[in-house]
C-alpha cells in the first residue's frame, strides 16, 4: 500500500471546515483557540472532512464552554460506537479565558461562535471561536458591495 501525501499545513494548520457563514453574519471582537473533547469515531469523522459548522454555537454553563449544534457525521466504519451526530461537545480553554468570555458575553450581549475547525500540527483538533456582534443589515449590503468591487477588479486587472 503506498503512503498517501499530506497536504501541507499553512502555519502548522490543517483546517478541516470553516464557518463561512459566521462572517458574514457577525463582525468579530476576539478570538480564541479551544480544544475540543471527541470520541474516536468523531476525529476520523472529522478527518474525512464529514462536519459542518454552519448552524452551531458556544455556551458557557457552570463555568464550562460547550460546542452546540455542530453536525459531525457518523463514521460508517465505527458500527456500534458510533457517536449522535449532534451531541453537545465540550471545549477546553483557560479558566480565565472562560471567565473573560462569560462576562463580555453577559455585559455587552456578544455571542461565541464557532469559525473554523483544524488540526494542529500535534494532530489535535482545536476549534476558533470568536465573541461576535451580529451585523446590521446595512453593514451586509455594505460588505456585498465591497465583495463584488473587489471581485470586479480583479477580473479587469485593476
Amino acid at each position: 500500500m503506498a503512503a498517501r501525501k499530506k497536504k501541507p499545513l499553512e502555519d502548522g494548520r490543517k483546517v478541516v471546515v470553516q464557518n463561512r457563514r459566521a462572517r458574514y453574519e457577525f463582525e468579530f471582537i476576539e478570538t480564541f483557540e479551544a480544544g475540543i473533547v471527541l470520541r474516536g469515531s468523531e476525529v476520523k469523522s472529522i478527518r474525512a472532512g464529514h462536519v459542518s459548522l454552519a448552524e452551531a454555537y458556544a455556551r458557557v454553563t457552570d463555568g464550562e464552554v460547550w460546542l452546540i449544534g455542530a453536525h459531525i457525521a457518523e463514521y460508517d466504519d465505527a458500527s456500534l460506537l458510533n457517536h449522535e451526530p449532534r451531541r453537545r461537545r465540550k471545549l477546553l480553554l483557560n479558566r480565565s479565558e472562560i471567565r473573560r468570555i462569560q462576562r463580555k458575553v453577559k455585559q455587552s450581549g456578544l455571542t461565541l461562535v464557532p469559525v473554523d475547525l483544524y488540526f494542529n500540527e500535534r494532530g489535535r483538533a482545536k476549534v476558533t471561536l470568536a465573541l461576535a456582534r451580529g451585523k446590521k443589515s446595512f453593514d451586509k449590503r455594505e460588505a456585498i458591495k465591497k465583495r463584488d468591487a473587489e471581485r470586479e477588479s480583479r477580473r479587469y486587472g485593476g
